[in-house]
């Protein structure tokens, strides 16, 4: 940033001029030429006289036409100046900046006056983002869920979706429709979830395990117009190890639970973006399935599945079913512990 020049004395022969904020910055002007005041000279009284006499040529005309010219215009540019650095310091030195930002006082508060307004735009993309659209029960919900959002879509995150689950059937049943997440949405899934659970026994894995897989892949059945062959086969796969699962560990909510030590993750985000697509908890869920022969269980389906099962609370916290389910995953893990006591 450059710092206008101080201004000297006025009875010096040169003078140094501050700079004047014009329309490309605050710039500072070359210096102009030093003046040199000519000193009057005093003429004799004979050499008066003798000019008096001669009558003058036209080069000395001419020479003194020019000089007087030019002594008119020095001093027409003096004043000028004078009355332009004196405008300029009366500018700057009125505004409350320091000496060295006053040399672009007018940039600085434009650049000030952007970044502010930015600033107060981004804040507000912000707190748009903590919670939704207040709907018409006067309540706030996550962000992705609007007032033009499926009413079964709201009801699941109202109701459902981090709710602590210990129910062996709505675990697998949670599982299968999460695996469905890579082709379908969870409206999608949702409006078909009566169907889906008349279809595969109402996610009995028992049950479902003992199912035909012909006869639920073939062209035509209500099963193939649901899901894709590769789910349907998925889900039938799945239930077979569910059944091995909970033969080793007694059910298959003990061994979900058992990776979060029967207490839920409360992650307290704050705004959409915070929330991750997984986990490394996630990860080691997701390998230990695989390792056991389960289908469609990524990493991303095994978080989804986490959500919506309640073994990790993702309601953001200006969503109004933040604090019901932490309240219900504090009686889940004190049920828990009196269980473990007795046993």
């Amino acid at each position: 940033m450059s710092v206008p020049p101080r201004i000297r004395s006025l009875d010096s022969g040169e003078r140094e001029f501050r700079s004047v904020l014009g329309p490309t910055g605050n710039k500072l002007q070359r210096k102009p030429p030093a003046m040199k005041l000519e000193k009057p000279v005093i003429a004799s009284k004979d050499e008066k006289t003798k000019k008096s006499n001669t009558p003058a040529s036209p080069t000395t005309t001419l020479k003194q036409c020019s000089s007087l010219c030019s002594s008119l215009l020095r001093k027409n540019s003096a004043s000028m100046t004078a009355s332009y650095s004196s405008d300029a310091s009366s500018s700057c030195e009125s505004s409350p900046l320091s000496v060295a930002s006053s040399s672009s006082c007018k940039k600085v508060v434009r650049r000030s006056g952007s970044v502010s307004s930015t600033r107060k735009h981004s804040v507000g993309k912000e707190e748009e983002k903590v919670a939704g659209d207040c709907f018409a029960d006067g309540r706030r919900r996550c962000p992705w869920i609007t007032p033009k959002s499926d009413p079964c879509y709201v009801g699941f995150h109202d109701e459902e979706w981090g709710v602590p689950v210990h129910d062996d059937k709505m675990l697998f049943e949670l599982l299968c429709l999460s695996g469905a997440l890579s082709e379908l949405s969870w409206t999608e899934i949702l409006s078909r979830r009566q169907l889906l659970r008349e279809v595969f026994m109402d996610f009995d894995p028992v049950a479902v395990s003992e199912l035909n897989d012909k006869k639920l892949t073939t062209p035509g059945t209500a099963a193939i117009s649901l899901l894709s062959e590769v789910k349907i086969r998925s889900i039938l796969d799945n239930s077979r190890h569910v059944r091995k699962i909970i033969a080793e560990y007694g059910s298959f909510k003990k061994y979900m639970w058992n990776f979060v030590n029967n207490k839920p993750t409360q992650s307290q985000f704050r705004y959409q973006r915070q929330i991750p697509v997984k986990t490394s908890k996630a990860e080691y869920i997701s390998k230990d399935l695989v390792r056991r022969g389960f289908r469609s269980v990524s990493p991303t389906v095994i978080y989804s599945f986490m959500q919506a099962v309640g073994l990790t609370n993702d309601h953001l916290i200006g969503c109004f079913r933040y604090q019901d389910c932490c309240a219900d995953a504090e009686t889940t893990t004190t049920k828990a512990k009196k269980k473990n006591e007795r046993e």
